[in-house]
């Protein structure tokens, strides 16, 4: 009779692990069934809208490409003024934050300039000129060690070393951005000593 009983609760057990066996895969079956099912319905077995997707953002990009490259190759748009009778372009100014101090060829004086610059261009110009700000203090700082006492003697020197200040700092900016947009440099603070 004991064995009866140890054989009736080893099947008990067993029976009862079965059925839990099975409710689990049971359960398992299901979830992978509503997993795929919903899989299915949103599209995501469906290659050909993927390769249409692919292509329609290829298409996007391209164009997007094709306009910067447009915006690009034309430079910076002149602002104009609001005026009936004539079209006008209104200037912008900006000052270097520096002065910049060199000293003058063969000489003990030295130079110090404040520059600040003018354009008629939109903002890109003053953008360009803050992000090569380095290169264009080099060139200018190039162009004030040049200076003789000579120079400093002539009537019209300020004006032409503006004038070759500008066409430098132009040439850098054509040299890193395509486009140079100053139009004219201005003093702002000019001493020798």
């Amino acid at each position: 009779m004991a064995d009866e009983i140890e054989d009736e609760e080893e099947g008990t057990k067993r029976g009862g692990m079965l059925k839990i066996i099975l409710i689990v895969v049971l359960v398992l079956v299901l979830l992978v069934g509503a997993v795929g099912a919903t899989l299915f319905f949103t599209g995501f077995f469906n290659k050909a809208d993927d390769v249409a997707a692919e292509q329609q953002v290829a298409a996007l990009e391209a164009k997007a490409k094709e306009e910067a490259d447009a915006v690009a190759a034309a430079g910076p748009q002149r602002v104009t003024k609001e005026s009936p009778e004539l079209t006008r372009f209104e200037y912008h100014y900006k000052e270097l934050e520096r002065e910049m101090l060199a000293n003058i060829t063969n000489s003990r004086k030295v130079i110090q300039v404040q520059v600040a610059i003018m354009t008629n261009y939109d903002d890109r110009v003053f953008t360009n000129v803050d992000k090569h700000e380095f290169a264009l203090r080099s060139a200018v700082l190039d162009l004030l060690r040049q200076v003789t006492e000579a120079d400093l003697a002539m009537p019209s020197f300020r004006k032409d070393l503006a004038m070759k200040i500008k066409l430098e700092m132009n040439a850098v900016l054509e040299k890193y951005e395509d486009f140079g947009g100053i139009e004219e440099v201005y003093f702002t603070n000019f001493v020798v000593q």
